[in-house]
């Protein structure tokens, strides 16, 4: 247990997700145990103790986002709702903890919360999240929040500008200092066709990896696929993408086999793409900027649409990348994701990511995912300049 607990912690740290020192886990084995900052693992230990559930970990996010969207909140609002495809799928929605509502026993007020949900956010804390069965559960859980709660803040900010005295300095900093333009750079590719299959795996594993590194995703998101003869090579549900090794799963073509029953959900979106479009190598990634773009649509105060994520029936365009909506797994996304991806190489599909190809190997579809992240980057933080002009200093005569 304290090997799952030193594993990740690391991993929130090289996510960049996670302050250093200011993360705590906590773990019912045969005994309490934890580890961490003192006073998170301490607070971390008593919340625990009040739940039916394995782990628990406590963590102060690497950006204010999370603290500025609940000081952002009005006073009556108990939770935040952002957009994206994990919440909607995994979280539902983020409830808050304010200070003032903590109350003399915080722990048990946190616990309460946490008795129905994943993940919460605590005024002055972070984001605390639990594991039903294990420490990777929890460390799953509290990347989940931290993704959506990073996206729900840039669209909050770009729709309604700056409304605390610190966000200004924050968000410069950020943008100026903490986001460098993403790049293939120094990575590796083989050149395809593959046919031999430990080379097929281990190139997969490769390129999985390359997306965490380069944070194409966050937490256990996106998948991976290659296509050759009658199978088609595709990482396993719920597989983090830099550790797929014995976790990439040989699926026939004809769907006649239960082999598929551990792959990736997006399995039928795959196999679809890799038969509309003849490519072998296909990438799914969440890259947080293109997420936050593609839930921007000009035609949303006209539109008669509800669930614009699932129902939208207009393919948009993002640059010239299409998007589409779809909901995931044999959902909208396979139906609509095939069609129009051959446009360009890519597609972004609706508060969920990219869907990218490689028609011989992995490095035209990396590529296109790490281009259309930075085109995305580059167009929020125009449309942010053009609808909030920085305010200028007066001029002292």
């Amino acid at each position: 247990m304290h090997d799952q607990i030193a594993k990740y912690r690391a991993k929130l740290i090289s996510d960049n997700a996670a302050q250093t020192g200011r993360i705590a886990f906590a773990a019912q084995d045969d005994i309490m145990i934890s580890d961490g900052e003192p006073i998170l693992a301490r607070l971390a230990e008593s919340v625990l103790a009040r739940l039916n559930c394995l782990a628990l970990v406590a963590a102060v996010p690497s950006l204010p986002f999370t603290d500025f969207l609940i000081r952002r909140a009005a006073p009556h609002e108990n939770d935040i709702v952002p957009r994206d495809t994990e919440t909607r799928t995994f979280l539902h929605d983020i409830p808050i903890v304010r200070k003032s509502g903590i109350g003399p026993d915080a722990a048990q007020s946190i616990a309460t919360l946490l008795g129905n949900r994943k993940g919460i956010v605590v005024e002055g804390i972070g984001i605390i999240a639990t594991g039903a069965l294990t420490v990777e559960q929890a460390y799953i859980n509290w990347s989940s929040v931290f993704h959506s709660t990073y996206i729900k803040y840039l669209e909050e900010l770009l729709e309604h500008g700056f409304m605390l005295p610190d966000e200004e300095e924050a968000f410069d900093h950020f943008r100026r200092d903490l986001l460098v333009p993403l790049s293939s750079e120094g990575l590796e590719f083989r050149t395809g066709p593959f046919s031999e299959k430990n080379v097929i795996l281990d190139e997969i594993s490769r390129v999985g990896s390359y997306t965490v590194q380069r944070r194409l995703v966050d937490s256990f998101f996106g998948n991976i696929s290659y296509a050759v003869e009658k199978l088609i090579y595709i990482s396993q549900t719920a597989a983090s993408l830099d550790e797929l090794s014995g976790c990439i799963d040989p699926v026939p073509f004809e769907n006649c086999s239960t082999v598929g029953i551990t792959a990736s959900s997006e399995l039928v979106a795959h196999r679809a793409i890799v038969e509309i479009t003849g490519c072998r190598a296909v990438l799914h990634g969440h890259p947080r900027f293109a997420v936050v773009m593609s839930m921007l649509c000009e035609d949303q105060e006209s539109c008669h649409v509800a669930d614009c994520w699932k129902d939208c029936t207009k393919v948009r365009f993002l640059g010239t990348t299409p998007v589409v909506a779809g909901e995931i797994g044999a959902g909208g996304i396979a139906k609509n994701v095939p069609p129009v991806i051959g446009i360009t190489g890519s597609t972004v599909v609706y508060g969920h990511g990219i869907f990218s190809i490689g028609m011989s190997d992995f490095r035209e579809a990396f590529q296109s995912m790490v281009d259309i992240e930075n085109w995305c980057r580059d167009e929020y933080f125009r449309r942010f300049d053009e609808k909030h002009p920085k305010r200028l200093a007066p001029i002292l005569l």
